[in-house]
């Protein structure tokens, strides 16, 4: 996996394809990421369930600017001037992030295996910070499987901003255009964004319904 390899339709070990490529979400899709573990290892369980749902501090849009490209130390510098109060709570996540990623979700780690055994291409398009997401390429190694992986907090960008769909078209337009790629996501405003820049786009819910969605697509996995 090189996060700039160019993928070439010429490439004389891929077999005919029904799409140009597959695309997928990581966090929620293939990966069960929760920040609250992560949290909760600094401050504790009740802390950080009062953190998250106590309504005081929005932690997906703080977080949402880090996987925008915003250093997770600007971010806590802004946060705990704002909040000094939640100090430990903001500083905990980013310290134990290992402990937001808890698992692959199997299900659709067994999709991915068989389409890249299937030599059907694979694009990864995920909001994540750059500056944690080697510790996802170290824990999980079928990461490797893909072709290209964009990280939104390299780009700078990130869904469901048109920008970042335009940097996945140049991605794949060696191979050929985004209208005939198959995008994945577990949220609703990603996959809207994605069906407006012409994938096909599919909402993640669970393992089995996202294969029932590709078997209808014709895409080479077992029932």
């Amino acid at each position: 996996m090189n996060s700039q390899q160019v993928l070439t339709a010429e490439d004389p070990n891929l077999k005919p394809s029904p799409v140009d490529a597959v695309v997928f979400d990581l966090g929620n899709v293939l990966i069960d990421w929760d920040p609250r573990p992560a949290i909760a290892a600094g401050v504790g369980d009740e802390r950080a369930e009062a953190f998250l749902t106590g309504g005081e501090f929005d932690f997906g849009a703080w977080n949402h600017a880090q996987d925008a490209g915003r250093t997770f130390a600007d971010g806590e510098a802004a946060a705990t001037a704002q909040f000094p109060h939640l100090a430990d709570e903001i500083r905990s996540y980013r310290a134990n992030f290992g402990e937001s990623l808890r698992a692959p979700i199997d299900g659709t780690v067994a999709i991915l295996k068989q389409l890249h055994a299937a030599q059907i291409p694979l694009l990864a398009l995920t909001n994540w910070s750059a500056e944690t997401f080697p510790v996802a390429l170290d824990k999980f190694d079928f990461l490797d499987l893909f072709d290209d992986i964009i990280v939104s907090g390299e780009e700078g960008v990130a869904k469901p901003d048109p920008e970042i769909f335009e940097e996945l078209a140049d991605r794949v337009r060696h191979l050929g255009s985004l209208d005939d790629c198959i995008f994945i996501d577990d949220k609703l405003a990603n996959v809207q964004a994605a069906t407006l820049a012409g994938l096909d786009a599919i909402e993640f819910t669970t393992p089995e319904e996202l294969r029932a969605d590709l078997l209808v697509r014709g895409l080479p996995v077992e029932r």
